[in-house]
C-alpha cells in the first residue's frame, strides 16, 4: 500500500486509439496502417472518434455472434503486422514520414537531399527501437549495403511496402527480417537471433539458452520434415497464428463484420440515477456535516449579534465566534475517522456499514481538515485584523459602557492584546497547525524528485508522521485557549472540552490498545524473499487468536529502524492460511531501510531476521467484496497485493460462511463472491516474480472450480500486431499450447501485451452478466482510478449491468 507504479513505459505506444477506418495514399496504393491496437471505443476526443453507444453496440454484436464487428470499408488485415510506428496523432501517413525526412535531410554529393541510414527508424516512428529498425532496413534493402544514405524516393518505396494492403507482402518483409543471409530459408540460428532481438526490443528478460529452446520449439512446430529450415509458407502459418484472435488473446478486438445498432439496456438508467446510487452515502454524510457546521456558525453569530461587545467590534466579533464554534466541532470530529479499531469493528455491522461509507474515512478526515483551515482563517483573521484593532481604537466612552470591565477598565493597545494568554495560545496553535497541515500534503509527504534536495531532506513520510503528533500540543493549547476568554467568565460558555472530551478519550484509548495488543502479538519471520524491483516478501507465523477477513491490512513496525514508526501493508495471505504474509515495495525511507535489512540478512546467510511487530487487522475498501456475487479486481503494479487474499478466499470459500473468522452473529453471514475477475497491469516482466508462487497456487486450485479468471497485462511489450512483438506472441501461443505455462509470466496465467482495453473488458462483463451488480475494486494511481470510475458510471447507464466502483487507499 506504500508503493507506486507507472503504467506507461518510455517506448510504449499510447492505447488511445484512432478511427478504425483506413485511408488511401494518393502517391502509392497502400492503406494507412492504424497504429493503435484497439479501435477507438474510448471517450470522444473530437469528431474522428466513435461514440460510446456505437462502440457498445459493436461489442455486443461480437459477443452475440461469436465473431468480430466492423464497419463498411474499414481495414482488415492492414491492422496487423504493422511496421510503421506511432506519431503524435496515433497514426502515420506518408505526409508525416515526409516531414520527418525533410527535417533530417542533408545535401549529399548529388543534388537530391538524403538522410543517414541510421535515421530510418526515426522517420517511420521507431526511434525508441533503433536496433529493430536497422534490421528492418536490412530486410527492405535485401542484399544491398544498408549502411548508405537514403533518398526520399527510396524511403517512399519502403513505406509503400510496409503499408501494403496485401498481407502476404508484409509477411515477406518480416520473413526477410528473420532470414539473416537472405537465402529464402530461416534456420534455427536465424530464429534465435530474431527472438533475442524481439525480447530486447520489448524489454523482456531472456537468456541465450531460453532463446535456443524457443527457436527449437518453433522449428519443431513448423519444420515437420526436419529439413533444418523453414520457408515462407511455413513462416506465414506461424505469423497468422500469432495474429489470430482465436489463439488466446481475450483483450484483442479486431474489426471484420458489419454490426447492428440496438439498445443495450432494456430499462436505461439516467446518469443522475447512477450517480445518486453510487454516491448517496457520501452525500448524506457531507450534507449532514455542512448542516451542523452551518447551524453552529449561525447560532453563535446570532448570539453575539446581541451582546454588548458587538457595539465595539461589530460583525467581526460574530464571525469570529461563529467560526470558533465550528472549530470546536471539527477539532473533535477529525479524530473519529482515524480511530481504525472502532471503524473496523463498526464495519462488521451490516446495517451501519450499509449507510456509512467507511472506505472514505481518510477522505472525510481530509475534508474536516479543510473545514478547520477555513475556520482558523475566519476566526483568527477576524480577531487579528478586525476585532483587536477595534478594541484598541474604539471610542473610549463606548468601550467603558460595554466591555471595559473585562479588561480591568484599561483600554489596551493592539500589542498589549497580542501578549495576552488568549491570543498567544491561539497564535501558537495556528503556527503548529500550519506546520502539520503543510507537511501532510501530497508533495512533501510523497517526497517527489521535483522538490529541491534541501526540501526533500526535511520531508517524507517520517516528517509527516512526527509532525502530525504536534496536534497533542494543539489540543492542550486548545483547552487553555478556551479557558481564557475576554468576554465571559461563564463556565457554561467554555464548552471546548465538552466537544473534544469523548473523541480525545476514544482516540487515546485506541492508541493505548494498539500499543498493548502489538506487544501481545509475538511474531516470528518464517521466510523472507527478495524480488526484483526492490520488493520484500515476509511470511510470519500467525499469532494465536489473530482473526481477519480477506482484504484487510496490518501495520508493521521494525524496532531496528524506529520504535515509533508503523506502516500499513495489505495481507497477501488468506484467512484460512496458517501464516501471515505481506509484500513491501520500496517507496520511501522506511521501506528502503527494511528492504536493506532483510536483503543483508538473506544474502549473508546469518540465522535469524530483524525483529518486527504487527498491529491489526484493520478493515479496508477491498473487504466489501463480500457484498457482491461478482467482483472485478484491478491492480496496478504492487497494487495487486490487496486482492491476493480475496482470490484465495473466492477459490477456497465460495458460498461459505465466514462467521468463524469474525465471530459474527448468526444473522450476519458473509459469503465469498461466486465469480472473480482479476486484471493485473504491470510495466516490468520482473514484477511477475513477486506473486508467481501465489498465482500458481490459485491457478491450480481454480482448475477445479473455475470461479476465478485472471489476466496479466505487460505494458512494456508492444501491442499485439506490431512487428516488434509478433514473434513474441507466436512463441507465447506455442509454449502455452504445449506446456500450459505462459513463457512471459512463467505462470499458467497468459499475459496480454500493452495496456488493457477497458471498453472491451467492461463490454464483455456487461454482456456476460446482464442485470447483475458487479463490484469493481481498484488499487493503483489516482489517474487510472478516475478513468475506471467514469467507465463504471458509463456502463451502468448504458447497459442493464450495474458496476459499483471501490478504490483502495494507495
Amino acid at each position: 500500500m506504500e508503493a507506486h507504479t507507472q503504467l506507461q513505459t518510455p517506448h510504449q505506444p499510447s492505447v488511445s486509439a484512432l478511427s478504425p477506418s483506413s485511408s488511401t495514399s494518393s502517391s502509392c496504393n497502400a492503406s494507412v496502417v492504424p497504429l493503435s491496437f484497439f479501435p477507438v471505443w474510448t471517450e470522444p476526443h473530437g469528431d474522428k472518434t466513435e461514440p460510446l453507444q456505437d462502440a457498445l453496440n459493436r461489442q455486443y454484436y461480437m459477443a452475440e455472434n461469436g465473431g468480430e464487428a466492423s464497419t463498411a470499408g474499414s481495414a482488415t488485415k492492414t491492422q496487423w503486422l504493422r511496421f510503421v510506428g506511432t506519431m503524435g496523432n496515433g497514426g502515420m501517413e506518408w505526409k508525416g514520414v515526409e516531414e520527418r525526412f525533410d527535417r533530417l535531410a542533408l545535401t549529399g554529393n548529388g543534388v537530391e537531399p538524403v538522410i543517414k541510414w541510421s535515421d530510418f527508424g526515426l522517420c517511420i516512428g521507431m526511434q525508441q527501437t533503433p536496433e529493430f529498425a536497422n534490421e528492418l532496413l536490412r530486410a527492405l534493402r535485401g542484399t544491398r549495403d544498408r549502411n548508405v544514405d537514403m533518398l526520399k524516393d527510396e524511403l517512399h518505396s519502403y513505406w509503400c511496402r510496409m503499408t501494403d494492403p496485401c498481407f502476404n507482402s508484409r509477411i515477406r518483409i518480416y520473413f526477410d527480417l528473420c532470414d539473416k543471409n537472405m537465402d529464402g530459408r530461416i534456420t534455427k540460428k536465424d530464429l534465435k537471433q530474431t527472438i533475442i532481438l524481439s525480447a530486447s526490443t520489448n524489454k523482456l528478460s531472456l537468456t541465450h539458452e531460453e532463446a535456443e529452446d524457443y527457436a527449437a520449439l518453433v522449428m519443431e512446430h513448423l519444420d515437420i520434415e526436419n529439413q533444418g529450415y523453414i520457408e515462407l509458407n511455413q513462416f506465414e502459418t506461424l505469423i497468422k497464428m500469432s495474429l489470430s484472435k482465436g489463439s488466446f488473446s481475450t483483450n484483442h478486438l479486431s474489426i471484420r463484420r458489419p454490426y447492428y445498432s440496438f439498445d443495450l439496456c432494456e430499462e436505461p438508467r439516467s446518469k443522475n440515477e447512477v450517480l445518486f446510487r453510487s454516491y448517496w452515502r457520501r452525500a448524506w454524510i457531507v450534507l449532514l456535516w455542512l448542516i451542523i457546521c452551518t447551524a453552529l456558525f449561525t447560532w453563535k453569530f446570532i448570539q453575539y449579534r446581541h451582546r454588548a461587545a458587538f457595539q465595539v467590534m461589530g460583525y467581526c466579533l460574530s464571525t469570529a465566534k461563529g467560526a470558533a464554534e465550528t472549530l470546536k466541532f471539527n477539532m473533535a470530529l477529525i479524530l473519529l475517522p482515524v480511530c481504525r479499531n472502532t471503524i473496523t469493528w463498526l464495519r462488521k455491522n451490516r446495517s451501519i456499514n450499509s449507510i456509512i461509507p467507511f472506505n472514505d474515512n481518510i477522505n472525510f478526515h481530509k475534508m474536516i481538515a479543510g473545514g478547520i483551515v477555513v475556520g482558523v482563517i475566519l476566526h483568527g483573521g477576524a480577531h487579528l485584523a478586525c476585532d483587536l484593532p477595534r478594541i484598541s481604537d474604539s471610542d473610549r466612552l463606548i468601550f467603558w459602557q460595554t466591555i471595559a470591565a473585562r479588561f480591568g477598565y484599561h483600554q489596551p493597545s493592539y500589542f498589549e492584546i497580542l501578549a495576552t494568554k488568549e491570543v498567544a495560545t491561539g497564535i501558537v496553535m495556528v503556527v503548529l497547525m500550519m506546520i502539520a497541515f503543510s507537511l501532510a500534503t501530497k508533495w512533501p509527504r510523497r517526497q517527489p524528485l521535483s522538490l529541491p534536495r534541501s526540501v526533500r531532506n526535511v520531508t517524507g513520510y517520517n516528517t509527516f508522521w512526527y509532525s502530525h503528533h504536534l496536534f497533542i500540543a494543539v489540543y492542550a493549547l486548545l483547552i487553555l485557549h478556551s479557558m481564557f476568554l475576554f468576554l465571559t467568565d461563564n463556565v457554561t460558555e467554555k464548552t471546548t472540552w465538552m466537544y473534544i472530551a469523548i473523541p480525545v478519550l476514544l482516540y487515546t484509548g485506541e492508541r493505548v490498545f494498539r500499543a498493548i495488543r502489538s506487544g501481545f502479538y509475538e511474531v516470528e519471520i518464517l521466510k523472507a524473499s527478495i524480488y526484483p524491483g526492490k520488493v520484500l516478501s515476509l511470511q510470519l507465523n500467525k499469532p494465536e487468536g489473530f482473526k481477519y477477513l480477506s482484504g484487510m491490512y496490518i501495520f508493521i513496525q521494525c524496532p531496528q529502524i524506529s520504535p515509533f514508526e508503523w506502516h500499513p501493508f495489505s495481507l497477501t495471505s488468506g484467512p484460512e492460511d496458517d501464516y501471515l504474509s505481506v509484500h513491501i515495495r520500496t517507496a520511501g525511507d522506511w521501506s528502503y531501510q527494511i528492504y536493506s535489512l532483510f536483503q543483508e540478512a538473506t544474502l549473508s546467510g546469518v540465522k535469524g531476521y530483524p525483529k518486527v511487530h504487527i498491529d491489526g487487522p484493520y478493515g479496508a475498501a477491498s473487504q466489501d467484496h463480500v457484498k457482491y456475487d461478482i467482483v472485478v479486481l484491478i491492480g496496478l503494479g504492487i497494487g495487486f497485493t490487496p486482492f491476493i487474499s480475496i482470490l484465495k478466499d473466492v477459490v477456497n470459500g465460495a458460498e461459505k460462511s465466514h462467521c468463524h473468522h469474525t465471530g459474527c452473529r448468526e444473522g450476519s453471514l458473509r459469503k465469498a463472491p461466486l465469480k472473480a475477475y482479476l486484471y493485473w497491469v504491470t510495466r516490468e516482466q520482473s514484477s511477475f516474480d513477486w506473486f508467481r508462487d501465489i498465482t500458481k497456487e490459485i491457478s491450480n486450485s481454480n482448475q477445479k472450480q473455475s470461479v476465478v479468471e485472471m489476466h496479466n497485462f505487460l505494458t512494456c511489450v508492444y501491442q499485439e500486431g506490431d512487428a516488434r512483438s509478433v514473434l513474441i506472441s507466436a512463441i507465447q501461443a506455442l509454449h502455452h499450447a504445449k506446456n500450459g505455462i505462459d513463457f512471459v509470466s512463467r505462470t499458467p496465467v497468459r499475459t496480454h501485451f500493452a495496456r488493457p482495453n477497458w471498453i472491451s473488458i467492461f463490454s464483455k462483463l456487461a454482456h456476460r452478466h446482464r442485470e447483475a451488480r458487479i463490484g469493481v475494486f481498484y488499487c493503483g494511481p489516482s489517474a487510472v482510478a478516475k478513468e475506471l470510475e467514469k467507465m463504471c458510471t458509463k456502463f451502468s447507464t448504458k447497459t442493464s449491468t450495474r458496476f459499483v466502483f471501490h478504490k483502495e487507499n494507495y
